[in-house]
């Protein structure tokens, strides 16, 4: 079976496990700084601070924004529940802004709107997240300038993202655009820890409280400095426990050194897909433009005749008995059952629910051979003239 996506693995990373197994520190040890600095190091912003997951990460980062109750945050509804689900966790309002159908990504035009009358009502969210689909990076020269203008704290999901970039070459997760950024180290991501996230900021302030949050909202010893007792503590904020291990954060650290080789592979397999399925009646989401500044977390195309949308469970499920393991992102946040309770209806985000109906992700993943590729291609191909 070749699966839409999967992590990779080397003796580097074991070794990198292994060495903190026989160390004196299972957690709360040297390698979570480490991978820290590495991580700021590459982003090229000065603050990071690793989590359990990367929804971890999204709810610290409105944590540490002040979000809270009777506070409103807005999201796109082409992504997985945790982007929109992060806001319940903090008892705030959500809701969605609709995509561009021929990226994914959310749309500035219909965010423009959308803040134009949420000002007119007195319903402006505190914070939008932005999330980079696929690991195509959203316009967001445009988003900065119109949430700046309200005030809007900004917030990017790059859980598909690390290692993609600007069109300015900036490398997101510097915080060039946003008050904060958030990663995914699950698995199949661009790096693994096997599970764990992380956030990045220049703020010292919203870096600090998050951190703090993460831990319990303790500081250990005595911050007024009054006795000189080793064991004491304080819990300053209700916090939660968030914090990486070090296991994880030797295999995070261990495997960002390979980043820049695992980004040339993706961008190496999709342009092969990019140029073998010319012929075929697909739209790929990421322009070849766009090559070497997506870090090509997924390849999901658009389907284009009505016949092969109808059959799309048909052709999933052929390529699935060939071998072949696809996936479809997303099904939209604000149609699911959970949602729906809260009031949201199929109709309300049109675009986002036209790209759910003809959207279909290929495997791509650093270790996939070009005879799967290949293998995916022909197979594709045979299978869309039947249906």
């Amino acid at each position: 079976m070749i699966p839409y996506n999967r992590q990779s693995i080397s003796e580097e990373d074991i070794d990198a496990v292994v060495a903190v197994l026989r160390s004196s520190h299972l957690t709360q040890g040297p390698e979570v700084a480490a991978f820290e600095a590495a991580l700021c190091s590459y982003c090229h912003a000065p603050f990071a601070v690793t989590t359990t997951n990367g929804t971890a990460a999204l709810h610290l980062a409105l944590l540490a924004l002040d979000v809270g109750p009777g506070d409103r945050v807005w999201t796109t509804p082409n992504t997985f529940l945790a982007s929109a689900n992060a806001a319940l966790y903090c008892q705030a309002e959500v809701d969605f802004v609709d995509i561009d159908y021929a990226s994914g990504n959310l749309d500035p035009h219909q965010l423009t709107i959308k803040l134009e009358t949420a000002k007119r009502v007195h319903q402006l969210p505190k914070a939008l997240i932005v999330v980079h689909f696929g690991g195509n990076a959203c316009q967001m020269e445009a988003i900065k300038a119109v949430t700046a203008h309200y005030g809007i704290a900004l917030i990017e999901d790059a859980a598909h993202a690390l290692g993609s970039s600007y069109s300015n070459g900036e490398k997101i997760g510097s915080c060039h655009y946003a008050d904060v950024t958030t990663f995914s180290f699950h698995p199949i991501k661009s790096i693994t820890t096997g599970e764990g996230g992380a956030i990045l900021t220049r703020d010292s302030g919203l870096a600090a409280k998050a951190r703090l949050l993460a831990s319990h909202g303790v500081v250990r010893g005595d911050p007024d400095r009054q006795r000189d007792e080793p064991w004491q503590y304080q819990q300053q904020l209700l916090g939660y426990n968030l914090r990486l291990s070090d296991i994880a954060a030797a295999l995070g650290h261990s495997q960002l050194q390979r980043l820049d080789r695992f980004l040339q592979r993706r961008r190496q397999l999709a342009q092969r897909y990019h140029h073998a399925l010319q012929a075929l009646p697909v739209d790929p989401l990421t322009p070849e433009a766009e090559l070497h500044h997506s870090a090509w977390h997924l390849y999901p195309l658009h389907l284009q005749e009505e016949g092969h949308i109808r059959q799309r469970a048909t052709l999933v499920n052929q390529l699935l008995a060939a071998g072949i393991a696809t996936q479809v992102h997303f099904i939209p946040v604000h149609t699911q059952p959970w949602y729906q309770k809260l009031g949201f209806h199929w109709g309300d985000f049109p675009e986002a629910e036209r790209h759910y109906h003809t959207t279909i992700s290929l495997p791509l993943f650093p270790d996939m051979g070009f005879d799967q590729q290949e293998y995916i291609i022909a197979t594709l191909s045979r299978l869309l003239k039947t249906i």
